[in-house]
């Protein structure tokens, strides 16, 4: 039994006093709820008696929770979503499991949508949902139940699944690149282009030619896919995956600012929380991320 029913609220107590809370008058929370004032005064009241705890400060101007309450209410918010996540993962597929799944755009794209067929086939019991998420989020508010993480294992309490390491090239439209560049120190005057969630590429990618780099200004991007476009049409030189622009590169609408040695930045991860129990979705798609790593050499 998860815990006596005496302290267990009925979901309309608990939407009566999360909507009171969020929206601060008994009027705004009914009219949310579709309901009357009264009756959700008798809600907030019912559960009052139940847990035998005051929970409303009543002022003039608006309700309020009591201190305590706020603080229940925050788990008490936290639990609801999650119940309305598993009501919409049950209705997204009743006969089997689905995985919710936070991809980085650039990545889902080029990298494991192509593959997701083969899972598919595989897996024909389980659903892939996807979302994009550009930066790390906290599990626990949001509806996934795994990551497509860049960068080092720095994500706290998650489990991490090495996918491959990913190489970085300079690039720039062929008519922006030097006929002859016997060192790279003309990408010191170039117009660089950078993106927002990498902001210190450049510099480490300077750092391992063995240069020093400082205050590097240019355009910026939230995303790969605008960023090549950007490049393509002879904005500047970008620092961009070699598994992204290798057609590019190989059509010439692209060309290597620089012939050097390929640099590394980091690594993609599938990460997911610790001290949860893996569904069994979960753990058919890790599997099958093993086997498309293991079939790689040197991912």
């Amino acid at each position: 039994m998860i815990a006596p029913r005496r302290f267990l609220p009925s979901i309309a107590s608990l939407l009566a006093l999360e909507a009171v809370d969020r929206l601060g008058s008994a009027s705004a929370a009914a009219e949310e709820l579709s309901l009357t004032q009264s009756a959700i005064s008798r809600q907030l009241k019912v559960m009052e008696e139940q847990l035998g705890v005051a929970l409303i400060q009543r002022t003039q101007m608006r309700l309020q929770l009591t201190p305590a309450a706020r603080e229940y209410v925050e788990t008490a918010r936290t639990a609801l979503h999650q119940l309305a996540q598993a009501s919409l993962k049950l209705k997204a597929n009743p006969t089997g499991g689905s995985l919710h799944l936070s991809i980085l755009p650039a990545f889902g794209m080029h990298w494991l949508a192509p593959r997701l067929q083969d899972f598919a086939r595989r897996h024909p019991e389980v659903t892939v949902n996807l979302s994009t998420r550009l930066q790390p989020f906290d599990f626990a508010t949001e509806p996934f139940d795994a990551a497509i993480h860049f960068g080092q294992q720095d994500w706290t309490g998650v489990n991490y699944l090495r996918i491959m390491r990913e190489d970085v090239l300079p690039v720039c439209a062929p008519d922006l690149a030097p006929k002859q560049a016997n060192s790279p120190d003309w990408l010191l005057t170039a117009p660089l282009l950078h993106l927002d969630t990498r902001p210190d590429a450049w510099e480490r990618w300077f750092a391992a030619q063995g240069m020093i780099a400082t205050g590097l200004r240019g355009m910026l991007f939230d995303q790969f896919s605008t960023m090549i476009q950007a490049t393509i049409h002879g904005l500047g030189v970008a620092l961009l995956p070699s598994y992204l622009v290798a057609q590019d590169l190989q059509s010439g609408r692209l060309a290597p600012a620089w012939d050097g040695p390929s640099v590394s930045l980091g690594d993609y991860y599938l990460v997911w929380p610790k001290g949860q129990t893996e569904s069994a979705p979960l753990m058919s798609f890790r599997d099958w991320l093993l086997r498309q790593v293991a079939d790689q050499p040197g991912m």
